[in-house]
């Protein structure tokens, strides 16, 4: 019986990396940004941020777009990745960028904001996260909310919502409901990844944390970390048990 369970879930897994591999389409690539499709709606922006203790680290991002309308998830890591994202979306996709939210207050979610704010695009982040990102000297986001937020692209809804502390103390998803798409931003990690930068962290509340995360958007399909490849369900199971110890 347990070979049986390991086998299905080894098929499990490596299915739904092929799947992933057929779904996701790769529309623009520099030396700076990359942006693939994942979904109808929602596509990963991945630049990189060179760090101290980790080297070039590779950062993802979520766009989603319908109608005519973007939302992005978490801005590129420098200006000029963020720029390439604004150009991208409004003179080649031809939509409007009606928002830019930023999942937590540390450099990879907000350092491009300014390339944002001088275009005049509304930024949204959790008061928690405003309240960081101004103490810590950073591009500070406009628009704060408590626990929750819904925006839309076209008709395309977005569920923002606070769910506890992991990664820091006011990291936050993003939930695609016609897509099944959940951005977890840093609080959830790459399959056969560490625990990553743990400064601001609290490791104790981080596997209750996800839990909540999974009872509250059981439908999830694809799974979106701060860092690596995207997955499925599986991603967030191994962040549960990765911090589970604590």
């Amino acid at each position: 019986m347990k070979v049986k369970n390991c086998l299905t879930i080894i098929l499990v897994i490596c299915f739904s990396k092929f799947t992933f591999a057929q779904q996701n389409k790769q529309v623009y690539k520099s030396e700076t940004l990359q942006i693939e499709q994942i979904s109808p709606n929602t596509f990963i922006h991945i630049s990189y941020l060179n760090t101290d203790d980790f080297g070039k680290v590779g950062c993802n991002g979520m766009i989603v777009v319908n109608d005519g309308e973007a939302l992005v998830f978490d801005t590129p890591a420098s200006d000029e990745a963020s720029l390439e994202l604004i150009i991208w979306l409004e003179k080649k996709q031809e939509v409007k960028i009606k928002g830019v939210i930023s999942t937590h207050f540390h450099w990879d979610c907000l350092g491009g904001l300014d390339e944002f704010h001088a275009r005049e695009i509304p930024s949204y982040a959790s008061n928690k996260t405003i309240l960081l990102a101004k103490s810590a000297g950073y591009p500070t986001p406009e628009n704060g909310f408590k626990k929750k937020l819904t925006l839309k692209a076209g008709n395309t809804q977005v569920i923002n919502q606070f769910l506890g502390e992991g990664h820091t103390q006011d990291n936050f998803v993003a939930y695609v409901p016609s897509d099944k798409v959940i951005f977890g931003g840093c609080m959830i990690k790459a399959l056969g990844a560490s625990n990553g930068n743990l400064e601001d962290a609290n490791v104790a509340a981080w596997s209750t944390t996800v839990q909540k995360v999974k009872s509250t958007f059981p439908e999830t399909n694809i799974v979106i970390p701060g860092h690596g490849k995207l997955g499925g369900i599986e991603l967030l199971d191994y962040t549960e048990e990765l911090f589970s110890t604590y």
